[in-house]
């Protein structure tokens, strides 16, 4: 199975073109997604008024949940190396970006994160935004995708953090749900 994951790294890392790398170095980065922070922000004070507070709650909460588990629980405890850092890839990772702070990469953090508040989103906006979970699901693939492009993870890494995040979005959407905060 890691031989297909590695294959599978090397082929999408390989799509590298030189004005790609500026846009994929950006997209993997907080900020180009302020104008979405902002847009999902306003929807979900227009769907739930004053409770939408507690939406935002959640996903502060949501986001230390998924960032904790992949940094400090998976990382560790699994010990995979990021591609960049495999000396059987020396010479054959595209790194536009240089080399990331930590040498471990199962799971990935940004996946575990991004397709967290997709899937938690998902759940509490869809009523309203029929399509809301196209865009984030969207979202989330395009922006693990760049830490593929980079050289920082490996496909299993995002697939990984993905699982991580769906599974603590809908948990603490139907936490909330349960509870009757909204």
């Amino acid at each position: 199975m890691e031989g297909i994951d590695i294959r599978f790294f090397l082929f999408l890392n390989g799509l590298h073109v030189g004005w790609l790398d500026t846009v994929m170095v950006s997209i993997t980065q907080m900020w180009p997604w302020i104008p979405l922070y902002i847009l999902l922000l306003y929807m979900v004070f227009k769907q739930y008024g004053k409770c939408g507070w507690w939406i935002l709650l959640a996903v502060a909460v949501l986001i230390l949940c998924t960032d904790q588990l992949s940094a400090h629980v998976c990382k560790p405890l699994f010990h995979r190396l990021r591609p960049c850092f495999n000396p059987d890839l020396e010479g054959l990772v595209h790194l536009p970006k240089g080399l990331p702070g930590g040498r471990y990469g199962f799971v990935s953090s940004h996946a575990a994160n991004t397709f967290g508040v997709a899937a938690f989103l998902t759940a509490m906006l869809r009523k309203s935004y029929k399509s809301i979970g196209w865009w984030l699901y969207t979202w989330a693939l395009i922006s693990s995708y760049s830490r593929i492009y980079i050289g920082v993870h490996y496909p299993g890494d995002i697939v990984g953090g993905a699982v991580l995040g769906i599974l603590i979005g809908l948990i603490i959407a139907l936490i909330i749900r349960r509870v009757k905060l909204v």
